[in-house]
């Protein structure tokens, strides 16, 4: 299936994370699709994968960003339509669960804020007048934190709450633009960054086994290879009525009564 994505300018934010993350498998996906991935971040990994990118032919650039900041992203955005003059689609994938709980700080609160829901804002704010242009499209990376709560994370559930209202907020908005606004909702997926949290756990094998056999679709997490093709699709022309809507990758975390399930 052609997802017509050749030659389209794509922004993924957080997309230099470690090889195989879920924002670089996007970036890596995206590129096998023919489109120009741009990836905005802060890790200067992304120095390197622009590099990968450019020695197999294929267009993109590194655009290095502090997503907390919004000069940044506002001067990001601006390097970005110097280069092409155009933008396609935003994927504002950046995100830590970063453990700010309700006996943190206010600060701190504010800074999980910045990171996981504000740079959201200030990425499509921003760059509005190409996504115009273009009839372009919105996707939020969201997080079954913020329908079924985690604990210990007040920031990131809060934030991840605000992503999924940002999200319906601007389908409406942006309906007469044609311009469509979308959230993929991702539970437990397999990355290099969790494979690492698990193993910093002293049971770590056994954490892993609890959490997997709670997952209903084949007790397993879900692959970021998984999420990139979901995260395609949804911005693609092939789904081109689609907008306002939360789809979720997760083997039935989120709405499955496990107790109705086989065991």
């Amino acid at each position: 299936m052609d997802l017509h994505l050749k030659d389209k300018v794509v922004l993924v934010t957080g997309a230099a994370g470690i090889k195989g993350s879920i924002g670089e498998t996007i970036v890596q996906s995206l590129a096998n699709e023919g489109a120009i991935p741009v990836i905005i971040c802060r890790n200067d990994r992304g120095y390197q994968y622009q590099k990968e990118l450019n020695e197999k032919g294929i267009d993109s650039i590194f655009v290095k960003t502090d997503l907390t900041d919004p000069k940044q992203i506002e001067k990001a955005i601006k390097t970005i339509e110097e280069k092409y003059h155009r933008i396609d689609v935003i994927i504002n994938n950046v995100g830590v669960n970063d453990g700010v709980g309700i006996d943190a700080s206010i600060e701190e609160f504010i800074k999980s804020l910045q990171l996981n829901l504000v740079s959201y804002f200030a990425m499509v704010k921003y760059a509005l007048p190409l996504l115009k242009a273009s009839k372009g499209n919105i996707l939020n990376i969201g997080s079954k934190v913020a329908l079924t709560g985690q604990g210990g994370t007040s920031g990131y559930a809060a934030a991840k709450g605000g992503v999924l209202g940002l999200t319906r907020e601007w389908a409406v908005d942006l309906i007469n633009y044609q311009i469509r606004s979308n959230a993929l909702i991702i539970a437990e997926s397999y990355t290099p960054a969790y494979e690492n949290w698990i193993n910093s756990l002293e049971n770590g094998k056994e954490k892993l086994k609890a959490i997997t056999k709670k997952i209903p679709l084949e007790n397993r997490m879900t692959t970021p290879e998984e999420i990139a093709n979901a995260c395609l699709f949804t911005i693609s022309d092939v789904s081109s009525h689609t907008t306002g809507q939360f789809i979720y990758i997760d083997g039935g975390y989120v709405h499955l009564d496990r107790s109705l399930l086989p065991q």
